[in-house]
């Protein structure tokens, strides 16, 4: 959600809809990230891509896809402006996140950021799993690196390729 904040602070006008949903019950079965793509079947094909964050806050490092090979090649100019903060690393990846699968599934190109996740598992899913866990500042440059990837992705002038 901050990440289109940042978007929307910033007066950018992206070409695509910027669709920003908080799923439900990953841990659960997904319900809700399967109840999503079965509403919107008809229009999959409208979606150009998918991100997902879902791996904590620690400092971002850059951004995993699971995508065509030339993908990589589009997104070159992305990488060199987030190479700025350390976040410039581009990475395919199997799987980019539970709660796009069923877009993934049906072909959409999807996305995650890079996280630095060495200390994320020392917590996640126990008692001291709280909000003072997280460093504000890596927080800040998650949500900056999804805001540069999502509007970068909304403004490409040609689809990704499927």
């Amino acid at each position: 959600m901050e990440a289109a904040n940042l978007i929307h602070k910033l007066h950018l006008s992206p070409k695509r809809t910027i669709r920003v949903i908080a799923w439900m019950n990953e841990e659960n079965g997904s319900e809700g990230s399967k109840t999503y793509a079965k509403d919107h079947a008809s229009d999959v094909a409208n979606h150009f891509a998918a991100i997902e964050t879902d791996g904590g806050a620690g400092h971002p490092l850059g951004i995993s896809m699971k995508a065509r090979p030339e993908t990589k090649t589009m997104l070159a100019p992305v990488a060199a402006i987030l190479q700025e903060s350390g976040a410039g690393i581009l990475s395919f990846s199997e799987h980019s996140g539970a709660d796009i699968d069923p877009l993934d599934k049906a072909g959409v190109p999807t996305f995650s950021p890079i996280q630095d996740s060495r200390f994320y598992f020392n917590y996640h899913h126990t008692a001291a799993d709280t909000l003072d866990k997280i460093v504000p500042k890596e927080l800040a440059g998650n949500a900056a690196v999804v805001a540069v990837a999502a509007y970068a992705l909304a403004n490409l002038e040609q689809p990704l390729p499927r």
